[in-house]
């Protein structure tokens, strides 16, 4: 069944990644790197959307009508494994202000604990794109997304490197109004809630505590 809102991207380059990412021998140095590579691709797709401005640029030759952004970007990833998308994100636009959302998931109740949230003053006219490699119950993503509505957030975007398909359907029930863009979508959760046959923990390989 089709999940309304989310869009798999099907590029050959981004499939690559993603299959050493699941790797079990890929090494963390490697793991942070293609985890980068594979936010600035996924970026690209979900700023699609981001309102822009026409403008009259002087080249050196002439005058050309041009396109510019007209609204302010900001990056929010979930840590501790959103960090590793932040690096390919700032390389996308390093204009736009970060922001952080630390969750973790309680490993009785699976549900998402908050202990840190910091932002700019407003994100009222923001394009916000919030990232995190992994959306597996889902939990902490709908939890991130009601905190960024809560500070009046409201064009946003969310990616991950790979989703469950349970963790997807929860989403969009949320948050309808927010986008989804995943590298792969797989079908099943285990006991612990973690996506199979996904890549292990995120976090764990991309910072070499396994």
């Amino acid at each position: 069944m089709t999940i309304p809102n989310l869009t798999v991207c099907k590029h050959p380059l981004v499939l690559d990644k993603i299959a050493r990412l699941r790797d079990r021998k890929t090494v963390s140095a490697d793991f942070r790197r293609l985890a980068g590579e594979i936010a600035i691709m996924l970026g690209c797709e979900a700023l699609s959307g981001v309102k822009t401005k026409p403008e009259l640029v002087r080249t050196p030759i002439d005058t050309c009508e041009s396109v510019r952004l007209a609204q302010e970007l900001t990056f929010v990833t979930i840590l501790r494994a959103g960090l590793g998308m932040t690096d390919g994100l700032m390389k996308l636009e390093p204009n736009a202000r970060l922001a952080h959302i630390g969750i973790y998931r309680n490993e009785d109740t699976l549900e998402p604990v908050r202990y840190y949230a910091r932002f700019p003053q407003t994100l009222a006219d923001n394009f916000v794109l919030l990232a995190d490699p992994m959306l597996a119950t889902g939990g902490s993503a709908v939890e991130a997304v009601n905190i960024l509505k809560s500070r009046d957030a409201k064009h946003m975007a969310f990616i991950c490197i790979i989703a469950s398909r349970a963790g997807a359907k929860r989403f969009h029930q949320a948050h309808p109004d927010v986008p989804v863009y995943a590298g792969a979508v797989d079908e099943t959760l285990n006991e612990n809630g973690y996506i199979v046959p996904g890549l292990g923990d995120a976090g764990d390989r991309m910072f070499g505590t396994v």
